[in-house]
């Protein structure tokens, strides 16, 4: 049972957050901000923390700073506060997330245990999963998840294994014949648009985490040129 630090001074969204966070099997210390919330932190070691940004005495800003200085457990900022500038600032301090109010349940749970299992599961590096990592893009072999800056996407297998060629030839071109060969190699006949269909996937994936330079080499193959 994982536990959490929840930091947050309105006594209404803390118990609808302690029930929602109890009824997925969380073990949930409330702090409401008054008092020396690193001290709490030490006092409880919690697993996850999170933070509102607007607390009585110092700010979410300045815990999440502090808190970074003591652990590398995950802390994730649930707050009224929409402006871009806000969630930059969570991130530059040291957040791993930032979740708006008013919240879904689902989209709260959900996070929480993505970051979980990258803090201490198989996405976690104390496991030794095998990844592929170039210019600031990290590719988990064994989940097919891409992560690159502070966003990630799960892939499916075929995506993987073309990321996978990709990412480990980059900047040198791979051959279509050399794709088709790795990624159907026990199917008897593939039709060539069903590579082009999956590269095409690929490429959106990428760009979804603000990834470019997958380019086409006409009539060879594919190349990932990545910035440095």
């Amino acid at each position: 049972m994982e536990t959490i630090l929840l930091v947050e001074d309105d006594q209404k969204i803390a118990e609808l957050l302690q029930e929602l966070l109890e009824r997925y099997d969380f073990r949930v210390i409330h702090e409401d901000g008054f008092g020396n919330v690193a001290a709490r932190f030490e006092e409880t070691k919690p697993d996850v923390i999170l933070l509102d940004v607007n607390l009585p005495k110092f700010d979410g800003f300045y815990w999440c700073r502090q808190l970074r200085l003591k652990t590398r457990a995950p802390i994730l900022f649930i707050s009224a506060r929409v402006g871009e500038m806000d969630q930059v600032m969570a991130l530059e301090y040291g957040a791993d997330d930032y979740i708006v109010k008013p919240f879904q349940g689902a989209v709260v749970i959900a996070k929480i245990k993505s970051q979980i299992r990258r803090a201490y599961g198989t996405l976690s590096s104390e496991n030794d999963e095998r990844t592929v990592v170039k210019a600031g893009i990290t590719l988990y072999l064994d989940r097919y998840i891409v992560e690159h800056g502070d966003q990630s996407i799960e892939l499916s297998k075929k995506e993987g294994l073309i990321l996978e060629m990709l990412l480990t030839a980059s900047p040198r071109i791979v051959s279509r014949g050399d794709l088709l060969e790795r990624i159907w190699d026990d199917e008897a006949f593939v039709d060539e648009n069903t590579l082009n269909v999956n590269i095409t996937r690929v490429r959106k994936r990428l760009t979804e985490i603000g990834v470019s330079g997958l380019e086409t080499v006409r009539g060879v193959g594919y190349c990932l040129v990545l910035e440095k």
